[in-house]
């Protein structure tokens, strides 16, 4: 187990609206305001958008089953920031629901805003971390200064 200790920063409350990319918003906010690692919180609603709700199969390195929705689903979210390769890398998970429909998982690509999302964004100070590709498994993993014994 990998950790890493900090302290909480600015704390910001964010508003996007109808029609605008949840993901590409976010992207924009965190490198505007220079937040490199950090969390976010997320509630409102997608017109459409894809998530990754697993993999096709439970093996390393996993290939991504993906789903598409549509047409007004709401959304509960959190995510992770943390320095990646080119920047601020972001990890975004939701609950998207829609009548009795639910899924859950990855935010990837798109997510385009139905009438409003609210995001409260809290970045951490003095955390020392990096977003880094793993070998092993394929995927993007947090990489922190410590481990427990």
């Amino acid at each position: 187990m990998q950790y890493s200790e900090g302290q909480v920063g600015r704390v910001f409350t964010v508003r996007i609206d109808d029609g605008e990319d949840l993901i590409r918003e976010i992207q924009r906010f965190v490198a505007a305001m220079n937040i490199h690692s950090g969390m976010i919180h997320f509630l409102g609603a997608t017109r459409s958008a894809k998530i990754v709700t697993g993999p096709k199969e439970p093996v390393i390195p996993p290939s991504p089953r993906g789903e598409e929705i549509f047409g007004g689903w709401e959304l509960l979210g959190f995510a992770t920031i943390y320095p990646g390769e080119e920047g601020p890398s972001i990890h975004i998970h939701t609950a998207a629901g829609k009548g009795i429909r639910s899924l859950a998982g990855c935010l990837r690509e798109k997510a385009e805003v139905y009438i409003v999302v609210e995001a409260i964004i809290t970045e951490f100070v003095g955390v020392s971390a990096k977003r880094t590709l793993d070998e092993k498994t394929g995927v993007d993993l947090p990489v922190f200064d410590r481990v427990l014994p």
